[in-house]
């Protein structure tokens, strides 16, 4: 994951192409393909040359998702009509309409080297739903106050307007806004009532769904075969007009330590939660968010206890490992699923 030097560009470009095989998604691998044969043919262009020279770790850094939104947003307002193929999947010669795209438009496609993706998306909140249920059952209070870190648009913290089945068992709102049912695999999740004490997130650049720009930009991170996320994508939008969800602009760190200082309810568990953000989040405050998480885990008790919802990509076998610590009582990590990176199916791993 955090490669970098000679190689590593080719590397994350090809580990992207498998990475989006294995999630069914073929037209966004079709993209990275033809993105990374054109970085590796030499094709000048200060575009495809500031791909070349990354001095970061391109795949930590999400390099070939960055170059495939930009291309994708031309595809979405409609101003390289040429990329209709691709998108509607049909054969065509990638790397020429997309070498041709980056040509016509390179200006455009420049910024969207400058950040990491925002791949907001609504059905990772199944895993954490799952998350939940089990640390209920293993007698932590089912009445939850989270804090997610790398919000961007604050979907996932409006999870409590969202109904659940979960290979079976039922969860969430009585007249939700969305639902998600996603394949599942394996003994379902515990069935026991939760509650939501408080949501509330960060980004270090939170994205306002009720901006169309920046709506624009968050649909453009969607791959394009997954037409279920475009639908989420207006339901969460009407949801945010109708009850923005609680989003502050801060960095992980500050954000953990700001609000495990703060008082806990009794009978609550204080949640740290988040999903496809660990790889972007700075070395020295991963250390601090975890100095932080097991600090606050020492002063934990079972009338306030505290756990930590991890939902990151493991690379090497293209999907994405659902793990939870909590204290008092499961300092160590335990991974509890396998999941589709937005949440398609879920392989449930974990028997008690």
């Amino acid at each position: 994951m955090d490669t970098r030097g000679e190689g590593a560009v080719a590397q994350a470009f090809a580990n992207q192409v498998a990475y989006c095989a294995k999630a069914r998604a073929p037209i966004t691998a079709r993209v990275v393909q033809a993105l990374g044969t054109l970085v590796e043919g030499g094709v000048p262009g200060a575009f495809l040359d500031r791909i070349r020279r990354w001095e970061g770790a391109p795949l930590a850094d999400a390099l070939p998702l960055r170059a495939a939104g930009g291309i994708h947003a031309l595809r979405l307002a409609d101003t390289e009509r040429a990329l209709g193929a691709i998108y509607r999947g049909e054969p065509a010669d990638d790397i020429d309409l997309i070498g041709g795209a980056i040509a016509n438009h390179e200006a455009a496609l420049l910024p969207w080297l400058d950040g990491p993706p925002q791949t907001n998306e609504a059905g990772r909140s199944a895993s954490f739903m799952a998350a939940m249920l089990w640390l209920a059952d293993r007698g932590l209070p089912a009445r939850y106050e989270c804090l997610e870190i790398g919000s961007s648009a604050g979907i996932n913290l409006m999870m409590d307007r969202y109904t659940y089945n979960l290979g079976g068992v039922h969860a969430g709102a009585a007249d939700p806004v969305m639902a998600f049912a996603p394949e599942w695999h394996g003994a379902p999740p515990p069935d026991r009532p939760v509650s939501f004490a408080a949501l509330k997130g960060c980004d270090v650049a939170p994205v306002d769904l009720t901006d169309p720009d920046q709506a624009l930009r968050l649909r453009a991170y969607i791959w394009p075969e997954h037409t279920v996320r475009f639908q989420r994508m207006d339901a969460a939008i009407a949801a945010a007009k109708d009850r923005a969800p609680d989003l502050a602009q801060m960095n992980a760190a500050q954000f953990v330590e700001a609000e495990l200082a703060k008082p806990q309810d009794s009978r609550t568990t204080r949640v740290l939660m988040h999903s496809i953000v660990w790889q972007y989040v700075p070395k020295d405050q991963q250390a601090r968010v975890t100095a932080a998480m097991e600090a606050a885990g020492e002063r934990a008790t079972a009338e306030r206890p505290l756990a930590w919802i991890a939902l990151e990509a493991d690379r090497t076998v293209h999907r994405h490992a659902l793990k939870v610590r909590y204290w008092p009582g499961g300092e160590a990590a335990r991974q509890l699923a396998w999941s589709h990176p937005h949440g398609a199916d879920i392989e449930w791993l974990s028997n008690g």
